[in-house]
């Protein structure tokens, strides 16, 4: 199972984790793992290389992705995080068994 854990500032998302595997096909061929990575990852990207926002990350070859806004969030910093969230609970809705998504 894929585990996505928000971590909220407020109203506004801060950090968040993604870990695991969905299981719902073998690795590289995993689309609900591609989907997740790549919503996590351009997130990532877009707060670091468009908004040139200061970020902790750490990103492990196992599925572990753990980013963290070093400042307070924004409204631009919301806007992608919130995107990236609405993309991951798609996802979610579409397949329950393979995606957990907690926020704290």
């Amino acid at each position: 199972m894929i585990r996505i854990k928000i971590i909220r500032s407020g109203n506004r998302i801060a950090a968040f984790r993604v870990n695991g595997h969905s299981g719902t096909a073998p690795r590289g061929e995993d689309i609900v793992c591609a989907g997740v990575s790549a919503l996590a990852q351009t997130a990532l990207l877009g707060l670091s290389e468009h908004l040139h926002r200061q970020i902790s990350y750490d990103i492990q070859p196992g599925g572990d992705l753990r980013m963290t806004l070093r400042g307070e969030p924004d409204d631009l910093t919301e806007a992608i995080l919130e995107t990236m969230l609405l993309g991951m609970t798609e996802i979610q809705r579409q397949y329950p068994k393979a995606v957990q998504i907690t926020e704290s």
